[in-house]
């Protein structure tokens, strides 16, 4: 099957603008590839420190410089449910290297934060520089320059792109990512949401909404929602960093434990002292930027990869844009209904057959570029598998199934839930943001209304409780972006919304902040850009005026006259509260150097 028209388009202009950023990259990795492994140049004293605290074997093994040392970079945490399993990972994965004759070392630990603990919380504004803080950590981890290969241990929402951004620092380096699975199903999304709501409405009590919280955030695993977490997992797999079928296997079974084991195998295979050397700064290409969108949108991903994407492709020296992303997701069918785009979780995707189904019916048209490198050692078709245990514990790869196991779940190409991603760039008088409308019912793909200003999701909170909000209205929450408070995602704001909406109200939010993967039912231009804090235009809405959201044509415009509203002023607001606290004063730096949202909001240039 030959490649679809806009998925080549997309992929060639991105290959043409970014042909000399990523010509500069290959040329450092491969400089930095030719000097062979650096362990064998560390003096002495260099060298005694870094296996210092190794067994007696482990040491012999190093000093000889003669096997490879695989570097473990962990986000382990027992804080954080999905990093909760990573505790038993280093000792399994050294055995595994030992059992191959290698050596393996913990190269560092990297900071891991749940932003289901901090959502609302003044620690939230802490959560998308995180990122860039464990992009940061990982290369510490990894400058001892002591490894031949590099193995990753995280799952969620900033970790991973964080992860790869390191990773593809060090991209002469061949790298796995090795995932620690979902947690299990506890009570459905539905009923959790309907609580939640309950709650909102003042119809229950804290004590009822811990316990259906509880029941659905229940145990070790990831979240069982379709959000940045699980997306990432997604990512991960069709862009070739994860062993085949290994994204959605529960934790603390043998099957995970033995892709595990295999991931660590596989890495030793494939460094630059075997024959399949596999630098993951030549797997992640133009294609394979290009491969993990279309995943984003065929699953109806996390909107928080708008930001991480670019992100992740500059750090390959790969220019990717927003307009790119929102081409490729008019071109590319929805082909999951994982909530809050449907009913089921994870588990069920997985047990409707999963990756190895998608990646499967997405080659099938053309819509995956399937000759890409992958740490397998095969192209994307070798991923249209799921991972089985024989009776020995060996593990197997079977076909996907021909069929999908609920069709409610996951479709094939031939009869997707819609033929497209549902995530739009909205353009306007406003600025540039994004919206995700694939949970959103197609009458509410476009909102007129009257604005109402806020400068907090408090500030809507306390106007909602008071009774303040019975028109239609498109709520404008500004302040919220990088620059200002280090744009936290404000999902406080979804019941809220959500509840005016099923009053009969036309409803839709407009700010400069996130909603990330639970963006849901509410239509919501997010990430807006530039933002308030750096003179966007979204700092010049007042109260009253007209809102027009345009999900079909990709519009964002206020229905004021352009020289009036050019003429106004811009608001401005007092951030020194969001300054200090939490550790956000340690964070200073990040607020001044940050770059916009559509730029993948990072700190590392442009």
């Amino acid at each position: 099957m030959t490649i679809n028209a806009r998925v080549g388009e997309v992929t060639e202009r991105i290959a043409r603008r970014s042909r000399d950023s990523r010509s500069r990259y290959l040329e450092r990795i491969r400089l930095a590839a030719d000097k062979g492994p650096v362990r064998s140049r560390l003096s002495c004293g260099n060298l005694a420190h870094g296996f210092a605290a190794c067994g007696a074997g482990d040491k012999a093994a190093l000093a000889g410089d003669v096997v490879p040392n695989l570097g473990i970079i962990t986000a382990y945490n027992d804080m954080l449910s999905a990093h909760q399993p990573y505790e038993t990972y280093p000792e399994l994965i050294r055995q595994a290297a030992r059992d191959a004759g290698a050596v393996a070392q913990v190269a560092g630990g990297v900071p891991a934060m749940c932003d289901g603990v901090t959502q609302g919380q003044d620690g939230m504004e802490l959560s998308l520089f995180s990122r860039d803080v464990i992009a940061m950590g990982a290369a510490v981890g990894l400058s001892h320059q002591m490894f031949d290969a590099a193995v990753y241990l995280g799952i969620c929402d900033k970790i991973v792109p964080g992860l790869v951004m390191a990773a593809l620092s060090f991209g002469h380096l061949p790298t796995i990512f090795i995932p620690a699975g979902p947690m299990t199903t506890g009570i459905s999304n539905d009923e959790k949401a309907k609580v939640r709501q309950l709650y909102a409405e003042g119809k229950v009590g804290r004590k009822e909404l811990l316990e259906s919280e509880s029941k659905s955030y229940h145990g070790p695993g990831t979240c069982t929602f379709y959000g940045t977490a699980n997306s990432n997992q997604m990512l991960m797999e069709i862009m070739g960093l994860h062993m085949p079928g290994a994204s959605f296997v529960n934790p603390n079974t043998p099957l995970r434990d033995a892709l595990t084991r295999e991931a660590v195998r596989r890495a030793l295979a494939i460094t630059a002292s075997g024959n399949e050397y596999t630098p993951v700064g030549e797997v992640i290409d133009e294609r394979a930027i290009v491969n993990g969108v279309v995943g984003l949108h065929a699953t109806g991903g996390s909107t928080n990869h708008t930001m991480h994407l670019v992100a992740m492709a500059f750090a390959a020296g790969i220019r990717l844009t927003w307009d790119d992303i929102s081409d490729l997701s008019d071109a590319v069918p929805l082909l999951a209904r994982v909530y809050p785009n449907g009913k089921a979780d994870v588990n069920h995707f997985h047990a409707a057959g999963g990756m190895g189904f998608l990646i499967r019916e997405l080659l099938s048209d053309g819509y995956l570029h399937k000759d890409v490198r992958t740490v397998n050692g095969t192209g994307l078709d070798g991923y249209t598998v799921e991972a089985k245990l024989n009776a020995d514990g060996t593990l197997r790869r079977d076909p996907a199934p021909a069929k999908s196991g609920d069709d409610k779940v996951l479709a094939p190409v031939s009869t997707p839930f819609q033929a497209n991603g549902g995530l739009k760039v909205l353009k306007g008088n406003i600025g540039r943001a994004v919206i995700k409308v694939s949970a959103v019912a197609p009458e509410r793909h476009v909102i007129e209304a009257p604005a109402r200003v806020f400068h907090s999701q408090d500030d809507l909170q306390a106007a909602f409780k008071a009774g303040e909000l019975t028109s239609d209205v498109v709520a404008v929450v500004r302040f919220q972006g990088p620059k200002a408070c280090g744009m936290p995602e404000l999902h406080k704001l979804t019941p809220a919304l959500g509840i005016l909406q099923d009053r009969g109200l036309k409803v839709a939010l407009v700010t400069d902040g996130r909603m990330s993967g639970a963006s849901g039912k509410v239509p919501a231009a997010i990430h807006v850009t530039p933002e308030a804090c750096d003179g966007g235009s979204i700092a010049r809405i007042q109260d009253g005026d007209i809102i027009r959201i345009d999900a079909v044509t990709g519009a964002l415009e206020v229905l004021v006259d352009a020289a009036e509203f050019n003429a106004r002023p811009l608001a401005s607001k007092d951030l020194s509260a969001n300054q200090f606290g939490v550790g956000r004063d340690l964070f200073a730096g990040f607020r001044a150097m940050v770059g916009p949202a559509d730029e993948g909001a990072h700190v590392f240039g442009s």
